[in-house]
């Protein structure tokens, strides 16, 4: 899932590259994509693109007349940005992974594409980005949240810190994959409940937020969007590195499977060399 570094990224590409042009067309290739019918995508046409923003994990391409096309990824979607399209067919509903195509009056624009079958992608066509459920909700941004600002929204849901971290409510931008990094970079175990968290703890897993998520941006800027996941990749320490050893000390990187998702962690370095156990057969080792 695209994740702050990649959405900062994404909205900087399109800052570079589609500020100042005009919408020519927008097809909507994913009827169940679309999240809102008034105003139409029709209403795009026409208009120049002014900006492009984050709000934690949502990409925000903001157009003239105040109008703001609102995107979540979810888990398997993608912006592609092409300089020139191959065709200039409409696109067919239900046919290949495009859910949105946006047409710029160069002949330029961008896709909104899915993966897979789970259909979660999500774009909105707003005048306040605030209209957006998943926007209006979103705390304190967790690149920006200063040390007290973080302590507090950490300890306001107690819970096990993996789980909170990744609370958009709580902190916005961070999912899996960084939730992973950063609390490897922290010595932490995934299973700390947050409410026990001591002052230096906390200091060292902000500490940790702002290093791995500004490091991930830093990496990710200037990349072009086909880039991004690759470049997300090749700087991961334990996320999706189930068996392979830590970069920092050497230890065998575990894995804790849950239902639809897993955590990566290592033991080593962050729960005192103990392999947590599975938290659908046993009590979870903090």
């Amino acid at each position: 899932m695209p994740e702050l570094p990649e959405v900062e990224a994404l909205a900087g590409y399109l800052r570079e590259r589609a500020v100042g042009r005009r919408v020519d067309r927008v097809e909507v290739a994913a009827i169940s994509a679309l999240k809102t019918y008034d105003p139409a995508p029709s209403a795009l046409s026409g208009r120049a693109v002014v900006d492009a923003r984050r709000h934690g994990k949502f990409l925000d391409v903001v157009v003239d007349g105040g109008l703001h096309l609102v995107v979540h990824l979810a888990r398997a979607g993608w912006l592609h940005y092409r300089e020139a399209f191959p065709a200039t067919t409409p696109l067919r509903p239900g046919k290949g992974p495009v859910a949105l195509r946006v047409r710029l009056d160069d002949g330029s624009g961008f896709d909104l594409t899915e993966a897979g079958t789970q259909k979660k992608l999500a774009v909105y066509l707003v005048t306040d980005p605030a209209q957006v459920p998943g926007v209006a909700k979103l705390g304190p941004d967790a690149l920006g949240a200063d040390l007290p600002t973080f302590a507090e929204r950490l300890r306001s849901r107690r819970g096990q810190v993996k789980g909170v971290l990744t609370d958009q409510a709580v902190l916005s931008g961070v999912g899996n994959a960084y939730s992973d990094e950063i609390l490897h970079a922290a010595k932490l175990s995934p299973f700390a409940i947050t409410d026990r968290l001591t002052d230096d703890q906390l200091a060292a897993l902000h500490a940790a937020t702002r290093a791995v998520l500004g490091d991930a941006v830093r990496r990710s800027l200037g990349q072009r969007a086909a880039e991004l996941k690759g470049e997300k990749r090749s700087g991961l320490k334990v996320h999706a590195r189930t068996g392979l050893p830590c970069p920092v000390c050497g230890d065998t990187v575990r894995e804790v499977s849950f239902a639809d998702s897993s955590l990566q962690y290592c033991p080593t370095c962050q729960t005192g060399g103990k392999p947590l156990a599975d938290r659908r057969l046993s009590r979870l080792v903090r």
